[in-house]
């Protein structure tokens, strides 16, 4: 796992990049490789790239060549099938000098071109830099878990793993993207290309740009979430005892080959769910010796999981560290959460998540396997029941008797006064008449979200109504509308929470704050596209959600953890920050000054919200307050006037004068400032 970044000159021109510039863009996310520094550079490139060594240490130094230094890259991730390509790769002629997986890419670009990309099983951001074209390749996995970005001014561009590293550059401009902001206070987060940043883009995932020497963009889409159509007969063709059977078999080589393919030790995180016990077990069996598990507790009860978590660490014979979080906690690090993540973000759930991979880090673990993506895989989530019984009832929209299938997913409300259950049905009743539409499944959580919208300044609004804005409902696969309700589901929100979100500010950047690279089993290729074959029904039985995968998990976890209602992950949000008192950072954040320096958010209004949530906090204690709107408004409008405010102070900060290249090629001159050793082993 590790940084990358680079400035590319397609204008022919001789005035190659900077040394000084490259080595300031990686200096600012030295934090995702902080054990040795690499830099490539010729009369058109600059390539840089910050190490966390996991595979190769020895001798897996970047940036990287083929044989003859015709072809150069700097990469982030793991491919974890490198080992059977490398072996494909040697019978058509090629020769490897170290044994890392970065050469392997290398060496299958050489054979297989832009193919290769689709051969990959793993996690990467890569930059091919094809010296004799003067040809960039950029390319992104399947789900986006390794962040890249860039910006192109005229016949030049730079790229980098995180924006930070760009606005390292005084050239590169600070100002925010009305679209960004119109998509995050809708589904939660930008969706790639598109970023909070004017002139910012992210590559989508599972995509490949090519820029060739004029500078000519050529994209392409190598993979996305494919179904079944309804009335196709399902391509396993497997009964479900079967096919539970194969998801064993697929989930345990998914898992051994993120635990064993490393030179470090990998541990597990554990929050006492179905997903992560399952994926700890794996590891557990995949690896003797010592085993650590990581899990996260909650000072508020509400939140806390830890009974569960305990239970299945005693039946791994693990070393156990917990790290237990307190509203004042959320409070102290929720500055540098934003200022990692790099957007806004509506929730406070993402701050634990980095306190718990500080501890990870302590512990002196570089790498730990997570449970991600199990409940977009296999129907986990209460959005996916809420589409099925929205749908059902949309048949009958009249009737009484089928809304009351909500209680079965919130029993609570089955013992709640009829004033609050009225509410509830209410809610859901909305859009009923949409059933059939694209965004069906998401339109309650989308237009729950964009309530906060009426925050916005009139300035915001009127840049919004200026933007054209991109519609994800506008550009879905072609076969789409074919699919069922809950493969429709799944694939938005795949795209418009696991990618932008999920995997983003609670996973990789929260990991790789405090340098820890996240190996996610259920994320890989053969058990995606094994998951996404199966029937439905294999995956939400009834309302029983994960149905399958509660069934392979069965001998090989408590079934007190399988039969558990599933807890969301949650954290406490606006509480955290205003008993016994704000901080100051959020009173200045609210003040009448910052609001207007920022002109993201009507004073007023915002003004309003504060001191509501300050009355309330105090009149009601302990307890938690808020409606879900003013939480996520509260939040969202913090989280975002922090990120403003760190657009100013970014600008000629730390240009990495401390940054020492241990790799270092410069091709400009006759003789190469300084051979890495996997030149000399070349030459050898």
């Amino acid at each position: 796992m590790c940084a990358i970044a680079g400035i590319v000159h397609f204008d022919g021109r001789t005035d190659s990049p900077e040394v000084e510039d490259l080595r300031a863009m990686i200096s600012r996310i030295r934090h995702r490789g902080p054990e040795e520094f690499g830099c490539y550079r010729d009369h058109h490139t600059g390539l840089v790239h910050a190490r966390l060594a996991l595979i190769d240490i020895a001798t897996g130094q970047q940036p990287l060549s083929n044989e003859d230094g015709t072809l150069w890259i700097a990469f982030n991730g793991e491919i974890y099938n490198y080992i059977e390509l490398a072996k494909e790769l040697e019978k058509l002629g090629h020769r490897f000098r170290t044994h890392s997986d970065t050469e392997v890419v290398v060496h299958a670009y050489e054979a297989w071109g832009n193919e290769c990309f689709s051969r990959f099983n793993g996690d990467w951001a890569a930059a091919l830099w094809d010296r004799t074209r003067r040809r960039l390749v950029l390319s992104r996995d399947r789900i986006g878990v390794r962040p890249l970005f860039l910006h192109r001014q005229g016949q030049r561009l730079w790229f980098a793993s995180e924006v930070k590293a760009l606005f390292a550059l005084p050239v590169i401009p600070r100002e925010f993207d009305p679209r960004g902001m119109e998509q995050t206070f809708t589904s939660w987060a930008p969706i790639a290309p598109v970023t909070p940043f004017r002139g910012i883009e992210e590559i989508p995932p599972a995509c490949i740009r090519t820029y060739d020497r004029e500078g000519i963009l050529h994209e392409r889409i190598f993979w996305q979430p494919s179904y079944p159509c309804r009335d196709a007969e399902h391509k396993n063709a497997l009964s479900l005892p079967e096919a539970t059977e194969a998801l064993r078999e697929k989930l345990e080589r998914a898992t051994t080959l993120r635990m064993l393919r490393a030179d470090v030790p990998v541990g597990s995180y554990l929050s006492g769910g179905l997903d992560s016990s399952l994926t700890a077990r794996l590891g557990r069996r995949a690896k003797q010796g010592d085993f650590r598990t990581f899990s996260l507790r909650f000072s508020d009860a509400e939140f806390d999981e830890t009974e569960f978590q305990r239970a299945m660490a005693a039946t791994l014979d693990s070393a156990h560290v917990e790290v237990c979080v307190s509203r004042a906690d959320i409070a102290r690090v929720f500055p540098a959460v934003v200022m990692h993540a790099e957007k806004p973000i509506l929730r406070t759930a993402p701050a634990p998540m980095y306190l718990l991979s500080e501890a990870v880090r302590s512990a002196g673990i570089k790498a730990v396997l997570t449970g991600e993506g199990a409940d977009e895989m296999f129907g986990g989530y209460d959005i996916f029941r809420e589409a099925k019984i929205r749908e059902f009832w949309a048949r009958q929209p009249e009737s009484r008797i089928r809304p009351r299938l909500f209680e079965r997913i919130y029993p609570y409300l089955a013992r709640s006064p009829q004033h609050t259950k009225g509410l509830a049905q209410e809610f859901w009743r909305r859009g009923l008449d949409h059933a059939g539409r694209p965004g069906f499944s998401h339109e309650p959580r989308w237009t729950s979200t964009s309530g906060v919208k009426r925050f916005f300044s009139q300035e915001l609004r009127s840049a919004i109504a200026r933007e054209q804005l991109p519609d994800l409902l506008t550009s879905l696969p072609s076969s789409f509308n074919a699919w069922d309700q809950l493969a429709k589901a799944q694939y938005l929100e795949i795209v418009t929470l696991l990618s932008p979100y999920l995997i983003s500010s609670q996973g990789d950047r929260m990991l790789m704050a405090h340098s820890v690279e996240g190996r996610f089993p259920f994320l890989d290729v053969n058990v995606m596209e094994f998951a996404n074959g199966l029937p439905p029904a294999f995956k939400l039985c009834g309302l029983s959600e994960k149905h399958i995968l509660k069934r392979a998990a069965e001998g090989m976890i408590p079934a007190t953890i399988i039969q558990r209602q599933k807890q969301p992950y949650r954290a406490p949000d606006a509480i955290s920050f205003l008993l016994p008192e704000p901080p100051e950072y959020v009173r200045e954040a609210f003040s009448e000054d910052a609001l207007r320096k920022s002109g993201l958010f009507d004073v007023a209004a915002t003004r309003m919200l504060f001191n509501k949530c300050i009355a309330k906090a105090k009149e009601a204690g302990s307890v938690m307050p808020f409606s879900n709107t003013d939480n996520m408004s509260f939040v969202g409008i913090l989280s975002s006037q922090l990120l403003h405010a760190s657009l100013s102070t970014c600008i000629g900060m730390d240009r990495g004068t401390d940054i020492h290249f241990t790799t270092e090629v410069d091709a400009l001159s006759p003789r190469h400032v300084q051979r890495n050793r996997v030149q000399e082993a070349y030459e050898t």
